[in-house]
């Protein structure tokens, strides 16, 4: 602190020696000549005139950040014409005038009231002017200066940023080039060394190194390794007055990232990986990992993975998993325990992005034994074939063996083996199987031309172990034997015309055979001896499966003989052959000259002699009509009659009581009420007709109306009857209502059952005895009267 007071004291004492010399040096060279010009002669006698001024100057100089108790003198302002007698006034005006910059308007000396920074502002142009003190009339033109700030070094340098990253390759050479970095100070660049910026090093030393002039920073030592070290700090310092004592200075912070080359090999961690896989396994499936370590990273870091020799290149395979780096081995075929218990392999990691500036560090790759061992598990038996086909004769004799299967543990074990047939694939039991030694039989006769092909599935188990088994398609063709006898090829009818002519065809005919084409064609077609010579029809053999048959004789005749029938035999080709006699139906018809055929019927010729079509469509038609009027005429009978008045639904005689207590007639004064029966409407002393409009009101007679509340029934019945006997506009086909009641007193009596118990009756329920113990609650409720006299 007492460092930077001497300095500013300094800086201050050399501005007021640079203000004195630019003082004496203004008035040496501006000072004002005569107020009367003298006379020069130009070219040619031409008489020159120089102009008279009573001041000239350009600038002031002020220094910056002056915190003197008084105001800076920044200049004194002075004309010629200023005799000292205070008549002339000097006035400032411009930029900062009479706030930063006053004027004694006596001496003209300019004073800087306020401290200055130059950054802010460099310079302020200003204009004096001196006028009359008394008049203020301008005593001379208006003069322009300039205040420039002068420049100390009060800014130290800053960086652009407080922190920078940058990234360098690993194994650099030395002075490779990393980033650069850059300050700035804001002092004059023009004035001294404020702003003369020097660059060094404190913190990184000896990796990096820095530009004293430029701050680029550069690597300092060779090999840096990334797996060693990755990430660096460095610290970078700027300072001003070109790095002397007493400058200024600024630092930023510079983190250094050594970014990945392939400079390293992967490896391996241990020479031999032991894994062990069970023969059951199927292929693809994974049997172990190996990883090589490479500490490169990213693409550098990527190792292929590859099996390069051993016994077990063709049963194993290797795949890399990118995303774990590790070498996945899996297997490839079947194994088998008994057959080969170890396999071992050579496993090579190489990198899959070799950089051919480290070409000398490799090779970029390692290779690893790996020893695989097969372990045995519970196989199931296998069969020696994957299928079988057998054949069998058809119509052979039950018992007769198809072939056999045969299968065996492949386990050390060896155990038996038990076979037997899936019975989903033989429904009908076709065949059997001898569950010691394998060999299937038939159990019944099978049928080629029924099914030619019997597929069916085997199992095999072992005896001890039931859940162990396999499965094989066994194929058996049933061999054709000849039979089946050839029969028609279809269901024929022939049809001979009685005009046509001798050994005239009328047809060809064809055969079928179930059996096998072996058993089969070639058919030979021929009649039986007994007919060998038929006088009407004749046999040819096409030689070609085919026979036609041929009219022997002219002259037939519907009305003799209007049918034939022709029996033909066929025989196969087989051995031995089979034949059979097929008949050919043969009628005679009616043909034209051309022999298209007219008719086929014996009685075509009686039609001629009865009615015409045409009149037996006449008769048919008659009948139809004559039903049609029948049935319309029933339809008509079976229709009602409309009913002379149409009664409404609501035209209700009567209304019906529903209710659920027991009653013991009319002389049940509690079950119900009786006001409850009475028609509504008549209680106010009108009964309107529904059914026509009455001519007239009856008015019924008040004391023939029983009381509302009343309970004699039989007076209530005996009122209504009055009422519409008395009622002039009733109907004359006015309905009779009646009540009909029951209980004691009445002529229906009681029709309870309550009192049956204790009443006479003449039934026997004695039966009730002999309907079991279910009615035996009920037999003693009815029993005899014995029995109840035997009770009491």
């Amino acid at each position: 602190m007492k460092e930077d007071n001497c300095l500013h004291a300094a800086l201050i004492c050399l501005g007021m020696l640079y203000y004195s010399h630019a003082i004496t040096t203004e008035k040496l060279n501006h000072t004002r000549p005569s107020l009367h010009g003298h006379h020069e002669k130009g070219k040619e006698g031409q008489v020159l005139h120089r102009s008279k001024r009573g001041w000239v100057w350009n600038q002031f100089f002020v220094i910056e950040e002056y915190t003197g108790p008084d105001p800076v003198l920044v200049g004194r302002l002075h004309s010629d014409i200023d005799s000292g007698d205070g008549n002339i006034k000097y006035i400032l005006s411009g930029e900062g005038a009479g706030i930063i910059f006053v004027i004694d308007d006596k001496s003209g000396n300019i004073h800087a009231t306020k401290t200055l920074d130059r950054e802010e502002r460099a310079q302020y142009t200003l204009t004096a002017q001196a006028v009359d003190r008394n008049t203020n009339r301008p005593l001379e033109p208006p003069s322009e200066f300039i205040v420039k700030v002068q420049d100390i070094n009060d800014n130290p340098p800053e960086f652009l940023h407080e922190n920078y990253h940058a990234n360098v390759p690993e194994r650099s050479n030395v002075g490779t080039s990393v980033i650069q970095v850059t300050a700035s100070d804001a002092d004059d660049p023009t004035y001294g060394n404020s702003a003369k910026l020097v660059y060094s090093i404190l913190e990184g030393q000896p990796y990096f190194s820095v530009e004293a002039q430029t701050g680029i920073i550069r690597t300092a030592l060779p090999n840096m390794d990334r797996e060693a070290k990755e990430e660096y700090h460095v610290v970078i310092q700027a300072k001003d007055m070109g790095g002397h004592m007493g400058g200024l200075s600024g630092t930023t912070k510079v983190t250094i990232t050594l970014t990945d080359v392939n400079d390293n090999p992967p490896k391996f961690p241990q020479s031999v990986y032991q894994m062990s896989v069970s023969e059951a396994a199927v292929p693809g499936e994974e049997v172990g990992r190996v990883k090589a370590k490479d500490p490169d990273i990213g693409e550098n870091g990527l190792v292929a993975y590859s099996i390069i020799d051993g016994d077990g290149m063709d049963m194993f395979e290797i795949t890399t998993d990118y995303e774990t780096q590790e070498g996945v081995v899996k297997l490839k075929k079947v194994l088998d325990f008994e057959t080969k218990k170890s396999y071992s392999l050579k496993v090579e990691a190489a990198n899959v992005h070799i950089d051919p500036k480290f070409i000398s560090n490799g090779p970029f790759k390692d290779t690893v034994t790996v020893k695989i061992s097969v372990e045995d598990a519970d196989e199931p038996p296998v069969f020696l074939k994957p299928s079988y086909i057998f054949e069998v004769q058809e119509n052979a004799a039950s018992g007769t063996v198809v072939g056999k299967v045969h299968a065996k543990d492949p386990d050390a074990a060896n155990s038996a083996i038990r076979y037997s047939i899936d019975r989903h694939t033989d429904l009908e039991r076709y065949f059997i199987i001898n569950a010691e030694d394998g060999n299937i039989k038939t159990i019944k006769a099978l049928d080629r031309e029924e099914i030619a092909w019997h597929n069916i599935s085997v199992f095999a188990v072992e005896v001890h172990k039931q859940h162990q088994e396999a499965k094989v398609p066994v194929a058996i063709k049933v061999v054709d034997v000849n039979d089946n006898a050839p029969k028609f090829a279809a269901a024929y009818e022939a049809f001979v015309c009685e005009n046509a002519r001798s050994n005239q065809q009328f047809i060809t005919i064809s055969a079928d055979d179930k059996d096998d084409s072996a058993n089969g064609p070639r058919f030979i077609f021929s009649l039986p001896p007994e007919i060998i010579h038929n006088p009407n029809f004749t046999l040819r053999d096409n030689r070609d499966n085919t026979a036609s048959v041929l009219v022997r004789r002219e002259g037939f005749s519907r009305q003799k003989q209007d049918l034939y029938l022709l029996p033909i035999v066929i025989s196969d080709g087989g051995l031995p052959p089979m034949s059979s006699t097929n008949t050919l139906t043969i009628r005679v018809c009616g043909c034209d000259s051309n022999g298209s055929l007219l008719s086929c019927n014996a009685e075509a010729y009686i039609l001629n002699a009865g009615l015409s079509t045409g009149a037996l469509i006449a008769i048919l038609a008659c009948i139809v009509i004559l039903l049609v009027i029948v049935v319309l005429f029933v339809t008509l009978k079976r229709q009602k009659k409309e009913p002379l008045i149409v009664f409404e639904e609501e035209d209700v005689r009567e209304n019906i009581i529903t209710y659920d207590d027991e009653g013991g007639g009319e002389e049940d004064t509690e079950a119900f009420d009786i006001a409850t029966l009475q028609n509504p409407d008549g209680i106010n002393g009108f009964i309107p007709r529904k059914d026509i409009k009455p001519e007239y009101q009856y008015m019924p007679r008040p004391g023939l109306r029983p009381a509302p509340n009343s309970v004699d029934v039989d007076d209530f019945i005996n009122t209504r009857i009055q009422e519409a006997d008395n009622d002039p506009t009733a109907p004359p086909y006015d309905s009779i209502q009646i009540y009909g009641y029951e209980g004691r007193g009445s002529v229906a009596g009681s029709l309870s059952s309550l009192e049956s118990a204790t009443t006479d009756s003449d039934l026997d329920y004695d039966y009730l005895q002999n309907w079991g113990p279910r009615f035996k609650k009920l037999a003693d409720l009815y029993g005899s009267k014995d029995t109840f006299d035997d009770d009491s």
